[in-house]
């Protein structure tokens, strides 16, 4: 069976739970936590070493945890890696994943992989970012391909109402040249690939004004193959390291260091091993540390212990980022995206030497509690549900032209409209600014207007003339009737 067109009509706001679920530890009980934030769409890691950790050994704890977690209204999107200590050519039981030594055997995993969740699983994706080769994919583009087809034809012969997802297109492809190596690894998939897969995964982590222009990017990519399919976005958040081009000089020799490939087992043991010791990674992130004081502030805001001042505008930049970025994707027609990420990968457990937490440690929606519960929201968690319940019952979002402003419609099929209006500035500063008067006109004259912005705040709106008058600042501010917020 050849790919299928998916359509993705309503909206879901999705949460992944990381990269690590039941790897270095229990499965724990995750979905519920999501579900209490608005999300209707989850996203989890599954590895062939949890599943199949010897040729004639099945383990179905992870996958049956997860199935059990689940209601009808879940959906859910598993990236399956294929990273094994005896069926890969390049043996691990995390990252980077591999080539399957024999596709048949690859096979036979996959298949029964799909065959137990029984249809609950919705969104099969094929490995994650595998251009970006040796540090999550050991292999080629050749290699992708090839076992992108086994992938795709083992879940069509489980479950042929299942999707197949292409692994994450990435930063490293979407800051590339067309002639660029990451580039040049989609090429090639989508050259030969294009019967293989249903939906193209993007990740989203640069400035979110550059997502229209990145999912065009990727449509243009499918286009100029022949092979067009639906967009989704597997990860994005903010802030992050790919929109500060001014903390670079202070970066450079760490990240020379940090990915110079000296010392880079990235098996759980080896894992486990490099926090006990110092790597050229941990080196470096410990003399960066030294340097904290003088470095510049937003890098300081990434980086842990940091002053509770520059902590708090973190999160609140979180915050803002969590609205805009879908309301880019959204409007560009986007119909799936997860948040990175729900919480830590292991309760109570803090490494910061590490270049990883840099880029996207505190990205976090939930934190654990002392009995190692996911109850302890962050700031972003109820931006993320303020926002989750306005989507509720969108139909199309719909970015409006305007002078001063950035500015968006969600239609919602039993409520009134809602405008979600911003002004643009500085990642970092833009907050300091003063807001912005705006004028918006107000298509229900017998009701009054209410507005809260993406930190939760209220604000008071006038009405003139036919119009909304409102207060705008870089904080994303939601507007809509009275009876219908």
């Amino acid at each position: 069976m050849l790919a299928q067109s998916f359509q993705l009509s309503d909206i879901r706001l999705g949460i992944a739970r990381g990269v690590s679920y039941g790897l270095f530890g229990e499965p724990d009980e995750f979905v519920p936590a999501s579900r209490a934030l608005g999300a209707g769409l989850v996203r989890v890691y599954v590895y062939w070493s949890q599943v199949q950790p010897e040729p004639d050994e099945w383990d179905w704890s992870v996958v049956d945890s997860l199935v059990a977690q689940l209601t009808d209204q879940d959906e859910v999107w598993v990236t399956v890696c294929s990273s094994s200590q005896w069926a890969t050519r390049e043996p691990s039981d995390f990252l980077p994943s591999s080539p399957a030594t024999d596709e048949a055997t690859f096979y036979r995993f996959v298949r029964a992989l799909v065959l137990r969740c029984a249809g609950r699983v919705r969104y099969w994706q094929c490995n994650n970012e595998p251009s970006n080769v040796a540090l999550l994919w050991a292999g080629s583009a050749q290699d992708y391909a090839a076992q992108l087809a086994v992938f795709h034809r083992a879940v069509r012969d489980a479950d042929p109402a299942a999707a197949v997802v292409l692994g994450g297109c990435g930063y490293d492809v979407l800051s590339a040249a067309p002639g660029d190596p990451p580039r040049q690894f989609f090429d090639h998939v989508l050259s030969v690939g294009g019967a293989w897969f249903d939906l193209f995964a993007v990740h989203l982590y640069d400035s979110p004004d550059r997502i229209p222009g990145h999912i065009e990017t990727v449509r243009g990519m499918m286009r100029a193959h022949g092979c067009e399919r639906g967009v989704v976005v597997g990860e994005y958040n903010g802030p992050t390291l790919f929109q500060m081009p001014e903390v670079e000089p202070a970066l450079q020799q760490t990240m020379a260091a940090a990915f110079d490939g000296s010392d880079g087992d990235f098996t759980a043991e080896g894992l486990a091993a490099s926090a006990c010791r110092d790597t050229p990674e941990r080196k470096a992130m410990k003399a960066l540390y030294a340097r904290m004081p003088e470095l510049p502030a937003p890098l300081q805001m990434l980086m842990a212990d940091c002053s509770p001042e520059l902590e708090d505008r973190r999160h609140r930049i979180n915050s803002r980022e969590i609205v805009s970025r879908n309301l880019f994707a959204l409007a560009s027609g986007v119909r799936r995206t997860v948040c990175w990420h729900l919480a830590p990968e292991i309760p109570h457990y803090e490494d910061p030497f590490t270049m990883m937490e840099l880029l996207q440690g505190k990205l976090l929606l939930l934190m654990h509690d002392e009995e190692g519960r996911l109850t302890r929201r962050q700031p972003a968690a109820d931006t993320f549900r303020l926002l989750a319940d306005h989507l509720d019952g969108v139909h199309s979002v719909v970015r409006v032209p305007h002078p001063e402003v950035s500015a968006f419609t969600l239609e919602r099929r039993d409520r009134a409209s809602v405008v979600v209006l911003w002004r643009d500035g500085d990642l970092f500063s833009g907050e300091d600014e003063p807001p912005r008067i705006v004028e918006w006109a107000w298509p229900w004259p017998s009701e009054d207007a209410v507005a809260i912005d993406a930190l939760g705040v209220p604000h008071t709106v006038r009405r003139r003339d036919g119009h909304v008058i409102v207060p705008v600042s870089v904080t994303p501010l939601f507007v809509t009737t009275a009876g219908h917020s």
